[in-house]
């Protein structure tokens, strides 16, 4: 070749280089465009997102309610967005939310596909809280109900199991003799214990590595999963296999199996299919009798995963609104003192509240609600699904849209409560002084994915706090800056900032 047409060579190889980077730039952009285009007529409106992300650059994933908040005064209470090629809509205010998960309750019972939960799926089956919608998740939900009411929830031996875990917290409470502590380790560890008793049959003591290290175990998977790196996995599933702090999270969700596994391998030794001890009996029980039935759902490696759903929801949101509720007493000593005058009063100080006397506590249960409320526990609730082609205030949303239930913008709608902005326990109070719970709050969620251990949670928020208000009272640390009640951790549940508080023997 002449050295003189070599430049021409190297623009020729250029120029084709040039034109198939061309190539598959406009084919990936039209590859993004018929993914990303609206799939029907009157969709949601919402903000326009970049190619390829969508808009998961507009979403501060560390308080992801308040980026949701400021879409709802621009485009109202249904909003549409992308995260990728995922179709997500945000829905806002309580009517909203009623149309949806109550009055067409089917239409909005399925669950999205997580990526970051594929491994604890492939492993331990979907559990109960995030199977989708049908025929599995029908009977499971069913059976755990029954199960759940069958082993005492709602009953008298539900009751005493909560007041034997009191014994156990109040003793811990003690032993700081009246030194500044985080409250956070002792109440996990309390409510924790109270659903390992009804599932695994047993408690575990405060200092129990194993236990300890489960609590750590979910407490980071939390943290992970809602965070930037947790949604990115969930809208790119191939990062993967990238280098990250994204591979947590199936870490620990195998050391989460291994756990209840080891138990489940322990039952099987001593368990009796006609006296079930727990939740764990009952399953294996169920197995044994429905074994002869094709494609049954009862299946041992599938059991792990709902175990898993009961104990992380049975432990996470009561721990943190126990830790709410002390926050503000601590904040608000005059309200403490109202607590305390009305438990002297109905109770006194020697015997052990009861759930009967809650209905002659309206303050103390209010001030457990407006925890609730202004804790903001749940601001985003767990995710749906829609199981069919449906409408919502008159916007059409397709099949498999993931769908957001925006609980924050009814904690804090100023046409609910009468002053949204502060911690009023008068929110829950009548006139007369009586308790009463307006219809929209719906810190549990509603409709078929209502969480099915509400009013275990109820009584153990309740004869928690009144227990430990009997017995304690609690006051901020001198010489330590004073918490913030306003701001939060978001980890799928919204969590205090880290305080510490002192608790005084009364």
């Amino acid at each position: 070749m002449e050295l003189s047409a070599f430049p021409g060579l190297l623009f020729t190889v250029f120029d084709r280089f040039t034109l198939l980077t061309m190539f598959f730039t406009v084919f990936a952009l039209t590859l993004d465009f018929m993914k990303r285009r609206k799939k029907c007529q009157n969709y949601p409106p919402g903000p326009w997102g970049l190619p390829f992300i969508g808009n998961i650059h507009q979403v501060d994933f560390n308080s992801p309610h308040l980026s949701f908040a400021k879409l709802q005064k621009k485009y109202g209470d249904v909003v549409s967005m992308q995260f990728g090629w995922t179709n997500n809509v945000i829905l806002s205010g309580y009517e909203t939310i009623k149309e949806a998960l109550v009055k067409k309750s089917e239409d909005f019972a399925d669950r999205p596909d997580l990526p970051i939960y594929d491994y604890m799926n492939e492993k331990s089956g979907e559990g109960i809280v995030f199977a989708k919608y049908g025929q599995w998740w029908k009977e499971q939900r069913r059976f755990s109900n029954l199960t759940l009411r069958n082993l005492g929830l709602g009953k008298k031996s539900s009751e005493m199991r909560i007041i034997e875990e009191v014994a156990f917290l109040n003793k811990e409470l003690e032993d700081q003799k009246g030194l500044p502590f985080d409250p956070n380790f002792i109440l996990t560890c309390a409510t924790s214990n109270i659903i390992c008793s009804t599932v695994f049959g047993e408690r575990f003591e405060y200092k129990d590595k194993k236990f300890l290290a489960l609590l750590h175990m979910l407490d980071e998977s939390f943290v992970l999963e809602a965070t930037f790196w947790g949604q990115l996995l969930n809208t790119f599933p191939f990062i993967r296999h990238l280098p990250g702090p994204q591979n947590k999270i199936p870490e620990n969700q195998k050391k989460a199996i291994d756990f209840v596994q080891e138990i489940v391998t322990e039952h099987k030794k001593s368990w009796d299919p006609n006296e079930p001890r727990d939740f764990i009996d009952a399953f294996l029980a169920e197995q044994e009798k429905m074994k002869h039935i094709p494609n049954t759902s009862f299946q041992e490696s599938k059991m792990i995963g709902s175990v898993l759903n009961i104990v992380t929801a049975g432990t996470d949101t009561i721990a943190i609104t126990l830790r709410w509720a002390l926050l503000y007493m601590v904040l608000h000593p005059n309200l403490l003192s109202k607590v305390h005058e009305e438990i002297d009063r109905v109770v006194g100080k020697e015997r052990k509240p009861t759930l009967d006397d809650r209905e002659e506590m309206p303050y103390t249960n209010a001030v457990m609600h407006e925890s609730q409320r202004f804790g903001n526990v749940a601001p985003l609730s767990l995710p749906h699904q829609t199981y069919r082609d449906t409408e919502v205030m008159g916007y059409r949303i397709p099949k498999g849209t993931t769908i957001i239930p925006n609980l924050t913008s009814i904690m804090f709608d100023e046409n609910i409560w009468s002053t949204p902005q502060q911690f009023n326990p008068g929110h829950f109070l009548n006139s007369e002084g009586k308790f009463v719970k307006p219809e929209a709050f719906i810190a549990f969620s509603a409709g078929l994915r209502v969480c099915p251990g509400e009013q275990l949670a109820k009584a153990e928020l309740f004869l928690l706090f009144t227990c430990m208000l009997q017995r304690f009272t609690f006051h901020l640390p001198e010489n330590e800056p004073r918490p913030s009640y306003t701001e939060g951790i978001y980890a799928t549940s919204l969590s205090p900032l880290p305080y510490r508080l002192c608790a005084k023997l009364r």
